[in-house]
């Protein structure tokens, strides 16, 4: 076998990962954008993008219709460029049936 042979057999596939495809009850996905809020509390875009993936796995077509957004906009909103406003942020978890919650943090600011 020569080497190039031995190389591409030995080359394992690999498929894309997706979150959305695991986020099947909504305990999943709010155990999913706490974990975000918890480890990067300060990454807005990574909280928005959770909320995309979250809403990818509901359907955004769906989401926007319940959000009152286009589906355009939810997808801009929500991608890693996307920068929401939180009145944004507050009716798509609305449609997704989650509900943002605050905590004190322990030991004061």
């Amino acid at each position: 076998m020569t080497k190039a042979a031995t190389k591409a057999r030995m080359k394992p596939k690999v498929s894309a990962y997706d979150v959305a495809e695991h986020l099947r009850t909504p305990q999943e996905m709010a155990a999913y954008l706490d974990a975000w809020m918890e480890e990067a509390p300060d990454d807005t875009a990574g909280l928005a993008r959770a909320l995309g993936d979250i809403a990818r796995a509901q359907g955004m077509t769906q989401v926007a219709k319940d959000a009152g957004l286009s589906r355009e906009s939810l997808y801009r909103a929500l991608s890693a460029e996307g920068n929401p406003s939180f009145a944004t942020v507050a009716k798509v978890a609305k449609a997704l049936g989650l509900r943002l919650h605050v905590q004190a943090l322990t030991g004061g600011a």
